[in-house]
C-alpha cells in the first residue's frame, strides 16, 4: 500500500492526545486522594466539572488542554482526511501539517505547565493559521 505522508502529522497528534490523556491521568488521580475524594464514593453521575473548582490550577490545565485536544484538531483530522483523499497529501501540504501539529504540541506543553495565556493564545492563533492554510488547500484541491 502507498504511503501518503500527510497521514503522519494526523497519526503523532492522535498519539499525542493519548500522552496528554496519560499525563491528566497522572495529576488528577493523585488530586483526588490528596482532596479527600474517593471514586469509589462519587454520586452516580458525577464529573470532573463536579469538583474542578477544588483542583488545584496544575491539574485543571493538563484536562483543559486535553478537552481542547478534541476540539479544533478534529477539524484537522477532517482535513487531513480530504487532502489525502484528493491527492494532495505530499508537498507543502505536508509541511503545514507537521507545522501544526508541532505547535498543538508545544501548546499543550505550555498549557499543562506555564500557562501564560497571552503566549497560548498566539500559539493557539498561529496553529489556526496553518490549519486555515491546509482548509483553503483542501478545498482547492477538491473543487478546482
Amino acid at each position: 500500500m502507498e504511503q501518503i505522508p500527510i497521514l503522519a502529522p494526523a497519526a503523532v497528534l492522535v498519539l499525542w492526545s493519548l500522552v496528554v490523556l496519560l499525563w491528566m491521568t497522572a495529576t488528577r488521580f493523585p488530586a483526588f486522594a490528596k482532596a479527600g475524594l474517593k471514586i469509589g464514593e462519587a454520586e452516580p453521575g458525577s464529573r470532573y466539572a463536579d469538583v474542578e473548582s477544588i483542583m488545584p490550577a496544575k491539574v485543571n490545565w493538563k484536562s483543559h488542554n486535553y478537552t481542547h485536544l478534541m476540539e479544533q484538531p478534529t477539524i484537522f483530522y477532517a482535513v487531513v482526511m480530504v487532502l489525502a483523499l484528493a491527492g494532495a497529501g505530499s508537498g507543502i501540504n505536508v509541511g503545514f501539517a507537521w507545522g501544526y501539529v508541532a505547535i498543538r504540541i508545544v501548546h499543550s506543553i505550555w498549557q499543562g505547565t506555564v500557562n501564560i495565556i497571552a503566549v497560548r493564545v498566539a500559539l493557539f492563533t498561529l496553529s489556526t493559521l496553518f490549519l486555515w492554510v491546509l482548509a483553503i488547500n483542501a478545498v482547492r484541491a477538491t473543487l478546482l
